[in-house]
């Protein structure tokens, strides 16, 4: 347990530095955005800089930005996972104001594909085990933990509210390189983690009691228990169902793991769903 909680850390430290990296030497300098909380911060740093007479680096406004979210996850999703996303955050924060901001490239093209690509690579596997990045992701658990809706959604518009705004303030190009920045730090964090809101798990167990209450601990999600039989064991078992978030996925193997290492798991990325989402 102490061993994955310290890698878990490392691995949302290493996220955050690579976070940093994209930013200061790739994005920042280039006037590319980043994707969600990130590149509004970044994007209000640098309205700040051309319109008031004071300027607060990007670092500093990705911080107070995830406050007010991380005060509502504490409440509504967890101790745990807020922990998680302060530690990303507050590691971002501290990396992007320690790196200094310079131009590895000039060519703007290079700097949108590669910043997209080394940010996707540590959110893909901040995401991958179990932690968070702070901002919408946070929304997204939140939203998961309260009722059914596609944080997409959301996503799309905040994205959509910067690139409009970059282009409208500092010429339609950066708009569009913002959007290849975009799209390849969406293929990256798909191919590490994955590409779909919604998993369907099928837990095939001899242990469903002991697994169902787990679960029930842990998530609030409904389930489907389905009477199975091993065809060369001729062994009576049975099969859990159960329709949870990516942002859920980590802490279902964990569960899975301790209750039944044994068991034999099927995971299938879920286009969409039809019917109650969670349990009352």
């Amino acid at each position: 347990m102490v061993y994955a909680e310290t890698k878990k850390i490392i691995v949302v430290i290493l996220g955050a530095l690579l976070n940093a990296i994209s930013m200061n030497l790739f994005l920042i300098p280039a006037k590319v955005y980043a994707s969600g909380f990130t590149g509004l911060a970044q994007l209000l740093s640098n309205l700040l800089g051309s319109f008031a007479p004071f300027q607060i680096s990007t670092g500093i406004l990705l911080l107070l930005l995830n406050i007010p979210v991380a005060i509502l996850a504490w409440r509504k999703v967890g101790k745990l996972f807020t922990f998680y996303s302060l530690l990303s955050v507050g590691f971002s924060t501290i990396f992007l104001e320690t790196i200094p901001v310079m131009a590895v490239s000039p060519d703007i093209l290079l700097n949108a594909v590669f910043g997209g690509v080394i940010a996707a690579v540590g959110i893909g596997f901040t995401l991958k085990y179990g932690a968070s990045t702070g901002g919408l992701d946070i929304v997204a658990m939140i939203l998961s933990r309260m009722k059914d809706k596609p944080i997409g959604t959301y996503l799309f518009s905040l994205n959509a509210l910067i690139i409009l705004t970059a282009g409208y303030v500092y010429g339609w190009e950066k708009a569009l390189y913002t959007l290849v920045a975009l799209y390849a730090s969406t293929r990256v964090v798909d191919a590490i983690h994955t590409k779909y809101e919604k998993l369907t798990v099928m837990i095939i167990t001899k242990k469903s009691d002991e697994m169902k209450n787990a679960i029930y601990q842990k998530f609030v999600r409904g389930l489907t228990l389905v009477p199975a039989r091993g065809a060369f064991t001729n062994e009576d078992k049975n099969m859990i169902m159960i329709v949870i978030t990516r942002y859920e996925l980590y802490d279902l193997e964990k569960v899975i793991n301790e209750v039944d290492p044994s068991s034999f798991t099927n995971i299938v990325e879920t286009v969409g769903i039809l019917g109650q989402f969670r349990k009352d």
